[in-house]
């Protein structure tokens, strides 16, 4: 990214050269990103306010639920959420692209603190329904579309291209760390005076961030030249994506996995209530139990510095591996065991992702490329969210939920394929060191590790 107005942003990737910018090693330690004051700032507002989200999260999906008794009504909320990041997504990065992004982060923090309030006041008045549910879900949806492209492209405005793996990293740590809080307090608040308690803390944890971004320092951030107002911005971002095989690809393997295996309100309430047959609590313990493994992914994505596009692919065959291995589980504590590892090996696929993207893209077209990864990622929950309720409800939890991890498994392999054969690499089948070895190597080495005739 750019330090000035001549500094140029780390080297995009030649997708046919094996040993690229991704692949360069790193010294950073595992915090070193939270040296410098602006990302301090940041990363402790987003602490505050990510307990509140997770909060939020549980509660909506709990409440839901309990005036519906149906699973495919927690589907349709999920999706009105991110129906707007779907249809307006790409729009929203152009805009990201032209906008200053700590000025944007302001206003949209502000309209989903306000939206979470009006929530709160609705159901700690009694008057709460579920199309009440539904509206605030679609707010929330339409705040996320520049908030969550701004959100991320800042990230490298507050640090610089030489800490950028490291925040990336921390930031999916700090989201999962809460994760942690968050849905242990919404299972007692829950339990305790209810949903709407949980709604209203939210509202005000969004004060946190919002003090953040005012304290910080303009002439420390690392300042991006903003696209100009011009027609076919949006047309260039997809055209650049299309052109990058090692943006285009890892980008459609998270939309298969946000669409069919990253629905976790689905499943994991489903499996709370109609499998174990247990309670809010429940439903937070399995929660609480991915996060663990999610922080851990994290922190060892920070420690490892490096974003290569193969641990994505690993990551995301074992992640559907692992789903369909909950899905078998006769018992709640198995179930629950699963939890920590997939949670890891699926903030593996994250952050990843989300890393490889910042670094090899172009700080002029940063804001349409994550966009566009949002928009997949998380846009796909309209159109998965209540297929997998509806398959669900029809076919059992247990069913519902090792379709996705089937659907994971089939897509990291198609992908990982087409990106061996995008590097110039082939499957090669032989031995070594004494042991059978199947490995991908790049074309001209093939014929020399093929065992012997």
């Amino acid at each position: 990214m750019s330090t000035g107005s001549g500094a140029a942003s780390a080297p995009a990737p030649d997708p046919y050269d094996t040993k690229t910018a991704l692949d360069a090693p790193r010294r950073n330690s595992m915090f070193s990103s939270l040296r410098i004051r602006n990302y301090r700032l940041f990363f402790l507002g987003q602490v505050v306010s990510n307990i509140g989200t997770w909060m939020q999260r549980i509660a909506q999906d709990w409440l839901v639920l309990s005036l519906t008794g149906s699973s495919a009504a927690v589907g349709i909320t999920t999706a009105l959420q991110f129906l707007p990041m779907l249809l307006f997504g790409l729009y929203g990065g152009v805009l990201v692209d032209r906008l200053r992004k700590r000025p944007t982060l302001m206003v949209t923090q502000s309209a989903m603190a306000l939206t979470s309030l009006a929530l709160a006041v609705l159901t700690l008045t009694g008057m709460v329904e579920v199309w009440h549910i539904y509206v605030a879900a679609l707010a929330l949806g339409l705040a996320t579309v520049v908030d969550n492209p701004a959100r991320q492209s800042f990230v490298s405005e507050l640090v610089g291209p030489g800490q950028l793996q490291n925040a990336v990293s921390l930031n999916s740590a700090n989201f999962q760390s809460a994760r942690l809080v968050g849905p242990a307090v919404a299972g007692l608040l829950i339990t305790g005076v209810g949903t709407g308690w949980a709604f209203l803390l939210n509202g005000l944890s969004f004060v946190a961030p919002l003090t953040g971004l005012m304290l910080m320092r303009t002439r420390e951030l690392h300042p991006v030249e903003r696209a100009p107002r011009g027609k076919g911005q949006l047309r260039e971002g997809l055209r650049y994506v299309a052109g990058r095989p090692d943006l285009l690809w890892p980008i459609v393997l998270v939309g298969f996995m946000g669409t069919f295996a990253f629905n976790f309100p689905v499943y994991l309430s489903a499996f709370a209530d109609d499998v174990f047959h247990g309670d809010a609590g429940v439903y937070s313990m399995f929660n609480t139990l991915m996060a663990v493994g999610s922080v851990s992914g994290a922190l060892l994505a920070a420690r490892r510095g490096t974003a290569r596009l193969r641990m994505l692919i690993m990551a995301a065959l074992a992640f559907g591996a692992l789903e369909i291995l909950a899905a078998a589980s006769p018992e709640l504590w198995m179930f629950a065991l699963v939890m920590v590892p997939l949670g890891l090996v699926s903030m593996t696929v994250n952050v990843t992702t989300n890393t490889s993207l910042q670094m090899s893209t172009d700080p002029s077209v940063r804001g349409r490329v994550m966009a566009l990864y949002m928009m997949v990622f998380l846009g796909g929950a309209p159109v998965g969210a209540p297929i997998v309720g509806w398959v669900t409800d029809t076919y059992g939890a247990r069913v519902g939920f090792a379709a996705g991890g089937a659907i994971a498994m089939t897509a990291a392999a198609v992908i990982g394929l087409i990106l061996a054969r995008a590097g110039g690499l082939r499957l090669a089948v032989g031995w070594h060191h004494g042991h059978p070895s199947v490995r991908f190597v790049p074309s001209d080495r093939v014929k020399a590790l093929a065992p012997a005739a």
